[in-house]
């Protein structure tokens, strides 16, 4: 995706992204001899899906590259995950909280703005519904208003990188460094606040240099135990096919991921948190769940 406006905050990208040169981060334009910005087509997910390879019973995370990824054993009881949350605590990293409480943790991931966030915001105002928005490079720089909004009803802005690259695949400290302190800068320049160090990986691929990195970098990293397929924008689910998932699969210290772009999302929402909420949920930020 590329970035439509050429405010002063997007020409304060291009100029800091060719100062630090990410790798794979820009193409040349073609015939113009220019750097253009480039962002992978967002978002990407692995749908979080039941799968009988993911097993989290063994006493170490895989060094390798992996899709984070989900299996449901048993309505309204946490699912599964690549990894438990005790192996994941290791790296200041969460996927849920193990609690019996009817708590759940709403996070959004913000690519762009089509339209649908100032209806998400309602919704969430309405419910005193506190949620974190993990945030892009463009994303941050197009839309200074709708930040500022989010900040001040109480929500927390939390960082998705600068280009959404696949992070496991960056080995040098730096060019990870550089993806999120570039979001960092952003979100300075607008609030005048240094941003909440919390880290959500594009497409949810990591690897435990990966996780370390970020925990060495002070940020804690989030995963999700609750998803559906909504990012897709010419095959929206239908309100059905949304409750079917997100009501059937809550479950207490959930970290529900929903993307911003979804026009569903925006319609239902309101309903949805009435819902959650006379099924006996409460809502917390990942500020309480981290005790930060």
């Amino acid at each position: 995706m590329f970035f439509k406006k050429q405010n002063a905050l997007t020409r304060f990208i291009l100029k800091y992204q060719i100062a630090v040169i990410l790798t794979g981060s820009f193409i040349l334009g073609a015939g113009t001899g220019k750097i253009v910005t480039r962002i992978e087509k967002l978002p990407k997910h692995v749908p979080s899906i039941a799968s009988s390879s993911i097993n989290s019973s063994s006493s170490a995370i895989s060094s390798e590259s992996t899709n984070w990824g989900l299996g449901f054993d048993e309505e309204g009881k946490r699912p599964t995950g690549n990894a438990s949350i005790e192996q994941l605590k290791k790296y200041n990293a969460y996927y849920a909280q193990n609690t019996d409480s009817k708590i759940l943790y709403l996070t959004f991931d913000a690519g762009y703005e089509n339209g649908n966030t100032p209806a998400i915001l309602d919704a969430l105002k309405k419910h005193n519904c506190p949620a974190t928005f993990f945030v892009v490079g463009n994303f941050i720089a197009d839309n200074p208003k709708l930040i500022q909004r989010m900040i001040s009803e109480g929500h927390t802005v939390g960082n998705h990188t600068m280009t959404h690259p696949d992070m496991s695949k960056i080995s040098s400290v730096q060019a990870f460094q550089n993806e999120l302190s570039s979001v960092e800068q952003l979100y300075k320049n607008i609030t005048d606040q240094d941003m909440p160090k919390l880290y959500r990986p594009p497409r949810g691929i990591y690897s435990t240099e990966n996780l370390t990195m970020a925990k060495n970098l002070g940020y804690s990293t989030f995963f999700w135990s609750l998803a559906y397929v909504d990012w897709i924008q010419d095959q929206q689910p239908s309100k059905e096919e949304a409750f079917d998932k997100l009501l059937s699969r809550i479950h207490p210290g959930a970290i529900v991921l929903l993307h911003n772009t979804s026009s569903t999302n925006a319609e239902i929402l309101d309903e949805l948190l009435s819902k959650w909420e006379e099924m006996g949920y409460r809502f917390g930020s990942l500020n309480e769940l981290t005790g930060i």
